[in-house]
């Protein structure tokens, strides 16, 4: 193992100790000194760590105090900023995360989707509706439409995937802006029929209105999540 990438060892190590519960929630990571003693490596390799550890959401650097554990049963999703699901699965250090796509294919409009995407009832949408398993329990239902007049070919298999990864680098749309809201509602049969929802009765439900450059509405997405294990995060500045 190489100096460069010792850290990233390190961060793997601890941040497997603190979801699997070796380290709970509340409690003080060992010292610096002591993290350097027991990995054998430098002061400098563990804050590298520690600060990877950090920036993933998984410990809060108390001044004095040291290395405070969070709480990882609930996962941090940003409300700002606009991120495929995959580049968030990447940037949350979680691997065991499953996709499943249960509806896939072309629909028309209709009344509801055709007010939303503000076109013909008749025009075609693609129609996708995935959950995410995530440590074993189904948690995120995401029903998502895309205009075929934006999106020409969709497939199953991209589906499963990454949309974004596809619609950016394959079809190169240029992916602008997002608008959100944030709702609770009561659980539908879909969500009790694709999501492991453990006696809660509500969702939490994240609207997706995702434009291109050109201001079009391309697409909307519904991402319905179970109650107890997701905390939605916002970065904020008072302006002077």
């Amino acid at each position: 193992m190489t100096k460069s990438n010792k850290y990233k060892q390190i961060f793997e190590d601890l941040s497997e100790k603190i979801q699997n519960g070796t380290y709970k929630t509340n409690t003080i990571l060992p010292s610096e000194n002591e993290l350097s003693v027991m990995y054998e490596t430098s002061r400098e390799t563990i804050r590298k760590a520690l600060t990877l550890l950090a920036q993933k959401g998984l410990i809060q650097k108390l001044r004095g105090k040291g290395s405070l554990v969070l709480d990882v049963s609930r996962m941090n999703f940003p409300v700002s900023g606009l991120v495929s699901f995959k580049e968030l699965q990447s940037s949350m250090g979680r691997d065991e995360i499953v996709t499943t796509v249960h509806e896939f294919g072309l629909r028309t409009a209709g009344d509801t989707l055709s007010s939303i995407f503000e076109v013909s009832g008749d025009s075609e949408i693609w129609n996708v509706i995935r959950s995410r398993k995530i440590q074993g329990e189904k948690i995120i239902l995401d029903k998502s439409y895309f205009l075929r007049s934006e999106v020409p070919l969709l497939t199953k298999d991209i589906c499963e995937n990454s949309i974004y990864e596809y619609l950016e680098q394959e079809l190169e749309l240029p992916i602008d802006f997002a608008k959100k809201e944030i709702v609770v509602e009561e659980c539908t049969d879909e969500d009790r029929e694709y999501l492991d929802l453990e006696g809660y009765d509500h969702v939490v439900v994240v609207k997706n209105y995702v434009h291109l450059k050109d201001a079009t509405l391309f697409e909307y997405t519904e991402s319905r999540h179970r109650l107890d294990k997701f905390r939605f995060v916002d970065f904020a500045r008072r302006k002077h």
